[in-house]
């Protein structure tokens, strides 16, 4: 790398050592050598917690982190997507690869992306936050309990959310719980069930404290936060409801529907409690909300409190990257200056998945006559566009380089409800799930029912498939779905042989296989052992 050009837009006056690790992981992202970032500890200088501003830098430097670790080298896409997904890849053979199981391929995005070092440099920074952050309250009075109180338990949120991350990508990974100033102890793997029990009592814990909204009228944390209003908070940081969005894919990860059920309850029960004085609210998202950037509540273009958990990249705070959005993979001409895109979703496979007309997100418009372009442009081309995410920021230059600000979006409402109806649906409650889900998809323009889809199972993961493409969810719906149906769904393993899914889960093929760096650096690291 000759040269890194860096934009940041600071929350904060004071340049902290946290805020120059940002820098550092920035650029080595920039470069593709995000294993190269180093391990120093944040914010280690003693002067470093005296102040609120300190404070503030401090965990915004911990949501950094977190934000770059899920959509370094897009990893949140290759990871979520492409494994069994919907999408043909044009030209690149490292994700063709990916696209056939070869996870073990020797290509360098793939070894760059099977190292976890990127998500335990959250959970140090996480940890060092939750172990040094109320010296700052014997320095600076205006720091209070309540503040503090509040700050460490988006800490935990934070810890908890890369531990659940990590362990439906590896399984058994790692349970470290305190900073070890900064390095990465060599320590084994802990069994995932152990590590997602340390998570769920760690957000049960700060689903206590934090509030729904911050910088208003909550009255856990009312007033302004960090001395700046709603507006500026909605959609950038965890509140109670991401809690318990976290809390309801812990528990259907591992099968527990009845917590599932509870959690997704409380977060449709409450969703309102996010708006902010009558104005950008959390609300079910109509065509333009969620595909063609509306300026009231698109979950990717803004900060909005429509995105219940995610990682906003908005311009405006001077967070548009060229890396690390899901439009880099699969926008072309007209959009951005490329002839074709990486990725697209065939024409056959489009036809196989909206089967219903009526689907504003792809159908024929009656009265036009012509498809619809809601989620793909120029459908009758070889190589249709797939738009639905299109955020381009107006800081790209005229040449061939285009930033995009688009959110990392994990959940929203239509998700959680769709959750919701894949909870009921296991727990024998089928008018039930048949209601969540028609919330779900009344803004699409289609409606479902025990005679049209007497399948509720099949009913909500086929809709799962096409209101969340390319949103990360659908190799971990995938096996969802297995484990519910419990159907001798065959798959082919690496070496081209087929396995029924449970054979397929019990060798551990529905993990990624972990970067050799990782197991040179700490040799009690054992391989996954399909990947042996």
């Amino acid at each position: 790398m000759n040269k890194v050009i860096i934009k940041i837009k600071l929350w904060t006056g004071k340049l902290s050592l946290a805020l120059l690790t940002i820098i550092l992981v920035a650029s080595t992202y920039s470069c593709n050598k995000i294993n190269d970032v180093s391990s120093n500890r944040l914010a280690s200088e003693e002067t470093n917690w005296k102040s609120l501003e300190d404070a503030k830098a401090n965990l915004m430097s911990v949501y950094g982190l977190m934000r770059s670790a899920t959509v370094s080298d897009n990893g949140h896409w290759l990871m979520g997507d492409l494994r069994q997904g919907d999408f043909t890849i044009t030209n690149r053979n490292d994700l063709k690869a990916i696209v056939n199981g070869q996870l073990n391929a020797s290509y360098p995005i793939i070894s760059r992306i099977t190292n976890w070092r990127r998500f335990y440099a959250v959970i140090s920074a996480a940890s060092l936050f939750i172990e040094r952050s109320s010296e700052i309250m014997n320095e600076d009075v205006r720091y209070t309990k309540t503040n503090n109180n509040v700050d460490v338990a988006q800490a935990r949120i934070l810890r908890a959310f890369a531990y659940f991350y990590m362990t439906r990508i590896w399984g058994d990974v790692p349970l470290l719980t305190s900073s070890h100033d900064g390095s990465f102890e060599a320590k084994n793997r802990t069994s995932q069930n152990k590590v997602l029990e340390f998570a769920t009592k760690e957000l049960l814990t700060a689903a206590q404290v934090v509030p729904f909204r911050y910088g208003g009228t909550d009255p856990i944390l009312p007033g302004d936060y960090y001395n700046e209003g709603w507006a500026s908070w909605n959609g950038n940081i965890f509140t109670r409801l991401s809690v318990y969005g976290i809390l309801a894919h812990i528990a259907a990860w591992q099968g527990n529907y009845v917590d599932v059920a509870a959690y997704t309850k409380f977060i449709l029960d409450n969703h309102t409690k996010l708006n902010g004085d009558g104005s950008f609210g959390t609300t079910y998202l109509n065509m333009a909300h969620l595909t063609e950037n509306d300026n009231g509540y698109s979950p990717f273009a803004f900060k909005r409190a429509t995105v219940l958990i995610g990682f906003p990249f908005e311009s405006g705070n001077g967070l548009a990257t060229n890396n690390g959005h899901i439009e880099g993979l699969t926008l072309a001409l007209p959009f951005i200056p490329k002839s074709k895109p990486e990725m697209f979703v065939n024409k056959d496979s489009i036809m196989n998945i909206f089967t219903d007309p009526k689907d504003l997100r792809f159908g024929i418009d009656p009265k036009t006559k012509r498809y619809r372009t809601n989620y793909f442009y120029n459908f009758e081309s070889e190589m249709p566009v797939f738009n639905k995410i299109k955020v381009i920021s107006p800081e790209s230059t005229s040449g061939n380089l285009t930033l995009f600000s688009s959110t990392l979006l994990f959940s929203r409402l239509e998700e959680i409800s769709l959750l919701h109806a894949e909870a009921l649906a296991v727990l024998g409650d089928t008018n039930g799930a048949f209601e969540s889900l028609n919330k779900a998809a009344d803004l699409r323009g289609i409606t479902f029912s025990s005679v049209k889809n007497p399948d509720i199972i099949d009913a909500i993961f086929q809709e799962r498939r096409r209101e969340l493409m390319a949103e990360g969810w659908k190799w971990y719906d995938l096996v969802r779905y297995n484990r519910i149906k419990k159907q001798k769904t065959i798959f082919a393993n690496k070496d081209g042989k087929s396995m029924t899914f449970r054979e397929f889960e019990e060798a551990g093929g529905i993990y990624w296989p972990i970067s050799q760096d990782v197991i040179t650096a700490n040799p009690g690291i054992t391989q996954n052992p399909y990947w042996k």
